[in-house]
């Protein structure tokens, strides 16, 4: 075998040793993406929410009643699901309210807003009943009270520490991959006032969501 052959051979076996690694590092980089993947699921939601009101006296020592109005929004989902005891979830709960201050002595000062939970949370699979997937979940993080361009009166926006918990059942009805979730969630979060200390009241104010909607399992 002449010298260029050989050096030919050589050149091809390392080109071949190098592919080789190559393929099987991305077959594994693959299987790898894909197990998790595979732990994943995606939900839309829609939301009726109800807010609890709250009284107290500001700064002045002035009588102030808040409360906001009931409405519908979307709760949007994202899971990893590890095991049934090990799960994580990120959860985006948008809304438009109206949050309206009833001040001893003032005129009535009423806010459109935009409420934006953005949360993670623990996620805990129960047992399976009558073909329901049922769950209970728990987590944190924070709800921006966003005034709208219009009927916010000039107010800024107002980021709030934000806890909940929520329980619930899912249950495929079109594929293995599609299907229904059905729960019912509470937020708490200390009443919002914008930054003025006249319609600060630092008392806890809660919402109660029952939610509706579907979900897609990668």
């Amino acid at each position: 075998m002449s010298k260029l052959c050989r050096a030919f051979l050589i050149a091809g076996l390392g080109l071949a040793s190098v592919v080789s690694t190559s393929a099987h590092a991305q077959t594994s980089t693959t299987k790898r993406l894909a197990k998790h993947l595979d732990r994943m699921d995606f939900a839309l939601q829609g939301a009726y929410v109800s807010h609890s009101s709250v009284n107290g006296t500001n700064y002045l020592n002035q009588k102030v009643d808040q409360s906001a109005s009931t409405t519908f929004g979307a709760l949007v989902q994202l899971r990893y699901t590890k095991s049934p005891l090990v799960g994580f979830e990120f959860n985006w709960n948008y809304s438009r309210s109206t949050q309206t201050y009833v001040r001893s002595n003032n005129p009535t000062l009423t806010v459109q807003t935009t409420p934006n939970e953005f949360t993670l949370g623990y996620v805990y699979h129960g047992p399976e009943i009558a073909g329901i997937k049922t769950f209970a979940s728990a987590g944190a993080g924070a709800t921006e009270f966003k005034p709208t361009r219009f009927g916010g009166v000039g107010l800024q926006p107002q980021a709030r520490a934000t806890y909940y918990y929520a329980f619930g059942g899912e249950m495929p009805v079109f594929t293995p991959n599609i299907g229904v979730r059905v729960q019912f969630r509470q937020a708490f979060h200390k009443a919002p006032d914008f930054g003025q200390n006249y319609l600060t009241l630092q008392k806890q104010n809660s919402t109660i969501e029952p939610a509706f909607g579907f979900y897609v399992h990668f």
